[in-house]
């Protein structure tokens, strides 16, 4: 092994790894041109059709290395084509690599076809290994630091990035012993199985609390806890539509002070030093909570007094470059030292007559969010005026039920929190285990012997 991370390479030759990792000395360095092969793809003229034969392109490919074709973004080309193509024809195993656009350079396993025949656009590559690599462990390989690295390297173009079909010259990748890659991949796919799973945990929570949020914010829930339905209790017609008798419909204002912030992200003014919650904190959350990342930042007396977050506040995003990223909110959960609302959003003080909670999943409710988005203005980035806050229009039962409502869905949203929190989790030891195991800072030589033990018994 040579200094700083040069290895000999197959060549005799010193070469360099991307990142100067080091590997153990009975691994070669092989360039990706000598073993495997580079396959482009293409559509027929006029582009993608409606039925056919499945067509892949770079937004079928998530950053997380997986193949997402569904009904929302499924494209297809004609059966014809696909029988007269000489490339493009995606196999079991093969990686896939975009190979231009904003998203240069991820990589997907295309684990088990989904269709009989599937074809890949000209947008992407297929990357196929003749004998030296398993495919598992080399789309392992590209899709860590390192490769990701020497991807970024080969890119070329601002305007618009790209790989051109050379990006596998000089591109270096470890060699282990086949078994050992094998073993490499195995451990690897497992920890993603774990992630998938939970993802589809977490997808089927998020469906049952749509559902919810249909039921209990048009229906409400009685003091038996049971949903109302006309059958059974007394509903009447609003501007919201069919709603409980008991309920009222109100406008924003009536049950809420609402507060445009105008404070930045500046550290030079002459004021005291605070936290500041911004855009990311509300857009990316549904609470607010204590141990936030919050930018610190410096405010006057007037504008601490003005929009200091208290703990059963709510927060929306008021504008946003995308219209129906409008009005997000969040539910503050937790009192926060000095914590100051941020330009970009406005600070929502729920007045007695509405819970705070409640309001919060009332704000991300479709049938009330839907007046935001339509009433956003502006031509690159959309925001409401305060006039247009306050004359939202929101169903308002009494106290005691608006709890109720609120416990459900708070309820849900923590054993939502609880699954991310346990992917966030898998994904952290992925990247560990990524790191050990494809440098061989971590061998899996035990484990091959252990199975060879078994094999003979």
């Amino acid at each position: 092994m040579g200094h700083n991370g040069v290895i000999k390479g197959s060549d005799g030759g010193n070469v360099k790894v991307a990142n100067n990792a080091e590997f153990p000395k009975e691994w070669t360095i092989v360039s990706l041109e000598r073993d495997c092969v580079l396959i482009s793809g293409l559509r027929p003229k006029g582009g993608a059709s409606d039925e056919g034969i499945p067509s892949l392109g770079g937004e079928h490919i998530t950053l997380d290395g997986r193949i997402n074709f569904s009904d929302v973004n499924a494209k297809y080309i004609p059966e014809k084509f696909f029988k007269i193509m000489t490339k493009g024809k995606a196999e079991e195993n093969d990686i896939l690599i975009n190979k231009d656009g904003a998203n240069t350079g991820k990589v997907a396993i295309l684990k088990k076809k989904f269709y009989k025949d599937i074809a890949i656009n000209e947008h992407l590559f297929i990357l196929r290994s003749k004998k030296l690599f398993v495919q598992q462990y080399l789309f392992y390989w590209l899709f860590s630091r390192f490769g990701q690295k020497q991807i970024t390297d080969r890119i070329t173009g601002s305007a618009q990035p790209g790989l051109s079909s050379t990006f596998i010259k000089n591109f270096l990748v470890p060699r282990p012993p086949l078994s050992e890659q094998r073993k490499i991949a195995e451990i690897l796919e497992t920890i993603d199985n774990a992630i998938e799973k939970t993802d589809a945990i977490i997808e089927k929570y998020k469906r049952i609390k749509q559902g919810l949020m249909q039921d209990l914010l048009t229906k409400g829930i009685d003091e038996n806890w049971q949903i109302r339905n006309e059958k059974t209790h007394k509903f009447k017609d609003s501007l919201l539509g069919r709603i409980p008798e008991e309920w009222k419909v109100v406008k924003l204002k009536d049950v809420a002070d609402i507060r445009l912030s105008n404070v930045d992200k500046k550290t030079d003014l002459k004021g005291k030093i605070i936290q500041l919650c911004n855009y990311l904190e509300v857009y990316q959350n549904d609470y607010i909570i204590k141990g936030m990342n919050f930018m610190h930042a410096s405010a006057t007396n007037n504008e601490i007094k003005k929009f200091k977050i208290s703990k059963g506040d709510v927060i929306i995003t008021k504008d946003s470059e995308e219209y129906n990223d409008i009005a997000k909110p969040a539910y503050v959960r937790d009192e926060i030292e000095n914590l100051i609302c941020g330009y970009h959003l406005a600070l929502i003080k729920p007045l007695n007559n509405i819970n705070g909670l409640f309001l919060s999943k009332v704000l991300s409710f479709r049938n009330v969010n839907i007046y935001f988005q339509q009433r956003a203005n502006g031509i690159t980035r959309f925001g409401l005026t305060k006039e247009t806050i306050t004359g939202a229009i929101i169903p308002l039962p009494l106290i005691p039920e608006q709890e109720r409502i609120a416990t459900i869905l708070s309820q849900i949203d923590e054993v939502i929190e609880k699954e991310q929190a346990y992917k966030e989790k898998l994904e952290r030891i992925k990247k560990g285990l990524m790191e050990d195991l494809l440098t061989g800072k971590v061998r899996v030589n035990h484990l091959l012997i252990e199975e060879e033990g078994k094999d003979d018994n």
